[in-house]
């Protein structure tokens, strides 16, 4: 549907981005790591949809096995795109988002969520990091190399820097 027939029809764009979750246990199970949603939908005792609203960040986790052990282990970090803005595709997101970070393997996941508690530990919301930080991780992992901590000083330049753009 594009943004004309929307208008003529009179209802309004849908600006969420909706992440499909699954739970099977042991052989699917996906879900939020952080994020703040705007919505959830039911839609049986093993799948849920959550929408997050434009311009929020979250971690999805995807991890699936059958009976010889892990075959999926992956985490995704997101930015909700804003309309019209471009995207990439990221598995069971509608739209999709603006990639952050995305690994795979659950060496490299652990990592990623290892970061992930020494933001929070510094008190810091991991929803609120600046996204040049996620990329930096991602491509650091990505070159076998060492990351950058997370700093209060970082996250208060980004916070300066935010409040002037």
């Amino acid at each position: 549907m594009n943004a004309t027939h929307e208008a003529a029809s009179g209802r309004p764009a849908d600006t969420l981005a909706h992440v499909e979750l699954t739970w099977i246990e042991k052989r699917i199970e996906h879900w939020i790591r952080f994020g703040s949603v705007a919505h959830e939908q039911i839609l049986d005792r093993r799948r849920r949809i959550l929408s997050f609203p434009p311009d929020t960040v979250f971690a999805f986790l995807r991890w699936a096995a059958n009976d010889y052990g892990t075959v999926v282990s992956c985490i995704d970090i997101v930015r909700v795109i804003r309309p019209g803005e471009p995207y990439q595709m990221v598995p069971f997101v509608r739209p999709g988002g603006e990639s952050l970070l995305r690994q795979s393997g659950w060496p490299k996941v652990r990592l990623v969520l290892e970061a992930i508690d020494c933001i929070e530990a510094i008190g810091i919301d991991p929803v609120d990091v600046a996204p040049e930080h996620w990329r930096h991780l991602h491509n650091r992992m990505l070159s076998g190399q060492a990351s950058r901590s997370y700093t209060r000083d970082r996250h208060q330049a980004w916070l300066r820097r935010r409040a002037v753009s």
